[in-house]
């Protein structure tokens, strides 16, 4: 790789006049004498090309930028604004790394610059250049002990916990490492002194090693009285198949107002899947300088929750084959001396057993009470096979196991019948523990969860397969958040991940609440929604809230150049495949054209009465023209501001306006309210995705006289539909009109407490690609070191 320095020949003042001295000296001695530097390299060797650029102290900054941007490549040093964006972005820059807590565009005059690890002349280079800002300086190695005492460590209070939280802030310019490698970078803080920092209990925390904890649910509790702080959620615009960022704006946002502007504030996320990670998308720690650390730790295991939510839910798909089982190769009499058997000569119910008496109008408590007919009633469930609604779940995407046939052996005597495997994260169970409030709560929803129909049509619950009480214990220690933090060591709550195409999208209720006590009035939590706001955000609203009781104070809804792009008339993107040139060189018509997409996820937003700040991602391919369109038009649309954000390349400082523009609008007041009452897919249909009006197949028809006859009819609406349209067709972008939105299924999640129609052709078990994710991950032996994961 060929490589050339940009050396300014800039030394300490005392040197120079020294020097010059010296020179007039020895001219003074021998006139004819023409002194001169030699330098000699021995890059040059080796088939490096050097080239020595020497300009005047009283240079120009345009003369600076000409000499720049004449080579291939160069080295970055202390430069001004105009010169660093003089710089062209498709250079191969080895940059030096400058850790500020002063804002980019203020006066440096009394400001203390600290270099790390800087030797030699870029030394002298730098400290001259800052003290002739004004600028005091110190220098210290990486190696420091005072290290971190000297340029990483900021305060902020949890002001009503009296307690101190250390933040770790950063500005890199120019990064060439993974995001694996920045995370790996950082050394969190031990999790019990991020635990005593936001005001956590001892007897509160329940630590899985160094870097991640339980936090117990007895904390609402003890803050019961504590005001909340205010609600912040992050959604996005129509994304791209490669998503557009809103877990790193949801991140940088959060290290802005806890690091920068010191205020109290929480991240609470929702735990990734494996199948994504190993998939295409990869993990979903964030990314850059905008990530929750161990980003690996995060992405794999976490705390096990998601292989609680697996065992669960397939203990209860293994009782339901179980049961038809044993019903059909038995006899009541048979049945009733295994369901109640007589232990040391006693035969009594179980508690759950007498609740399903109760359920059948029986109201006896001795077994040997019951006559034939309600010993008939209480042991058959009479499952019909072809009505089993539930399903087993792995978390892997595995296409082959969409359809399979269960029963197949000769000791399921011919029970056989054809069923299908979901990715874990559609399990109701993940629904439940995403919207619960309490042990108590998550149990009585477990026990309410159908997971078919009797043959006379009857709904069958988990309560009824006597299966409620072992749910809970698998799922008790799944219910409490787990803590994290930021890469700036702000805190993060990491709990619950359903989809939000085929669910409700949503981290949990339980972590919401927990962080608006730990924060405070004056604090913020910030949560994110998942794929677009016609999706996440309107499950957000109409579903999330409607069960917490929460209100949000704003929507801070993401959007990218490319993205809108794509919506204004741009050719498909596909993951893994370069970018089209449309998405790297400047196109403001087709920037204004998608801008339709922004201005109608606005508009949804408003219809809940909140308001809205915009946040323009920013990628490195982005024009100034094209970042001021889209912000004029946001504005234009009902955004209550619009800002750029560069917090993937800039941590925290990166997204300081947007997190000033979050607290201005946050502090105003809102009129919070539903969308509609209850269960209206029609509203949904037209007011949200804009369609003329619905199509119900004869099937989802069916399904609806039969969930208003059981009682069901009263719950909201979770619709599963793409998340790549605001049709129903993954390839209409922009702003679709005069379409019918087809429902050809409808379900219900009745322990979730929610009716989800089926858009148009949905999958519940996503399909591995050609070129899986898991091509690159790899682990060292000696190191233990995991790479390749993103």
């Amino acid at each position: 790789m060929v490589k050339c320095a940009l050396c300014v020949h800039l030394i300490y003042s005392d040197i120079v006049q020294r020097s010059r001295e010296e020179l007039k000296a020895i001219r003074e001695t021998n006139p004819g004498l023409k002194p001169t530097l030699a330098i000699i390299q021995v890059c040059l060797c080796i088939g490096l090309n050097v080239m020595q650029i020497c300009l005047p102290r009283q240079c120009t900054e345009e003369e600076v930028s000409d000499a720049a941007n004449s080579e291939k490549q160069i080295r970055v040093s202390f430069l001004s604004k105009s010169v660093r964006n003089a710089i062209k972005p498709q250079k191969d820059v080895d940059g030096i790394y400058f850790f500020c807590n002063t804002p980019l565009d203020a006066p440096l005059i009394g400001k203390m610059a600290v270099l790390v690890g800087v030797e030699g002349p870029l030394k002298a280079t730098l400290q001259f250049l800052l003290q002739n800002n004004g600028m005091m300086v110190q220098t210290c190695q990486w190696s420091s002990k005072h290290l971190q005492k000297q340029f990483l460590g900021v305060v902020c209070y949890f002001q009503q916990q009296r307690a101190m939280l250390l933040c770790f802030r950063r500005d890199i310019w120019i990064d060439h490492r993974s995001d694996i490698e920045i995370s790996r970078a950082q050394t969190p803080k031990p999790i019990s002194q991020l635990a005593q920092e936001v005001g956590l209990l001892p007897e509160e925390l329940e630590a899985y090693g160094n870097t991640k904890a339980k936090v117990h649910l007895s904390l609402l509790n003890r803050l019961q009285h504590q005001p909340n702080g205010k609600y912040v959620l992050v959604a996005g615009i129509t994304p791209t198949p490669l998503g557009e960022g809103k877990s790193t704006v949801t991140i940088g946002l959060v290290q802005a107002l806890s690091a920068h502007l010191k205020l109290n504030s929480f991240a609470c996320l929702r735990q990734p899947s494996q199948g994504p990670t190993f998939g295409v998308k990869g993990g979903a720690a964030g990314g850059g300088y905008a990530q929750v650390i161990p980003m690996e730790e995060f992405n794999l295991h976490l705390t096990g929750d998601i292989h609680a939510i697996t065992a669960a839910n397939n203990l209860v798909a293994a009782a339901i084959d179980a049961r038809i089982l044993h019903e059909a190769t038995q006899s009541d009499k048979a049945l009733y001396s295994r369901l109640v058997p007589s232990v040391n000569g006693v035969r009594c119910f179980s508690p759950i057993q007498m609740a399903r008496l109760q359920r059948l109008g029986i109201n006896k408590s001795d077994p040997s009470d019951l006559t034939p007919e309600e010993v008939r009633a209480f042991v058959r469930l009479d499952l019909d096979p072809e009505k089993v609604t539930w399903q087993r779940v792995i978390d892997t995407n595995d296409r082959f196991l969409r359809k399979i046939t269960v029963g197949q052996a000769n000791t399921e005597k011919g029970n056989a019948r054809q069923t299908q495997f979901d990715i874990a994260v559609a399990s109701e169970i993940m629904a439940i523990l995403a919207l619960t409030d309490g042990l108590a709560d998550m149990r009585a929803r477990l026990g309410r969860m159908v997971v078919g129909s009797s043959r006379n049509g009857q709904p069958i619950t988990a309560d009824d397969l006597g299966v409620t009480g072992a749910l809970a214990v698998l799922m008790k220690d799944a219910i409490k958040p787990t803590l994290m933090q930021t890469l700036e060591g702000t805190p993060v709550f990491v709990h619950a991940g359903p989809f939000a195409n085929i669910a409700h999208g949503n981290s949990s209720v339980l972590a919401d609440k927990l962080a608006l006590k730990l924060v405070g009035e004056e604090g913020f939590v910030v949560t994110e929604a998942g794929f677009g706001a016609d999706i996440g955000m309107e499950k957000f609203f109409n579903i999330k809230c409607r069960t917490s009781g929460l209100k949000p104070d704003v929507v801070v809804l993401v959007a990218t150049v490319r993205a809108l792009k794509m919506h204004g008339g741009g050719p498909n993107v596909t993951a893994g495949v370069p970018l089209p040139k449309e998405y790297i060189s400047e196109n403001l018509q087709l920037v204004a054209d998608g801008c339709s997409n922004l201005k109608k996820q606005i508009q949804i937003a408003h219809l809940f009465g909140v308001p809205v700040v915009v946040a323009l991602n920013a990628f490195k391919t982005d024009t100034q023209a094209e970042i001021d369109l889209v912000c004029r038009i946001a504005e234009a649309s009902g955004a209550s501001a619009a800002v750029q954000c560069h917090h993937w390349s800039r941590g925290g400082r990166g997204s300081v306006e947007l997190a000033q523009a979050v607290k201005k609008v946050a502090s105003q007041k809102n009129y919070f309210q539903f969308l509609y009452n209850l269960q209206k897919i029609r509203t949904i249909a037209q007011k949200v995705y804009g369609a003329d009006d619905i199509e119900l197949s004869p099937e989802a028809q069916a399904k609806i006289d039969y969930y208003n006859q059981q009682g069901f009819g009263a719950l909201p609406i979770c619709m599963a539909k793409t998340h790549l349209s605001l049709s129903h067709m993954p390839e209409k972008k922009g702003v679709p009109t005069g379409f019918i939105l087809p429902i050809r299924d409808i379900r219900a999640s009745i322990g979730a407490g929610f009716i989800y129609p089926l858009v148009g052709t949905m999958s519940t078990m996503p399909g591995l690609p050609t070129r899986p994710c898991f091509y690159d991950i790899d682990l060292d032996p000696v190191t233990e070191e995991i790479k390749g994961l993103f």
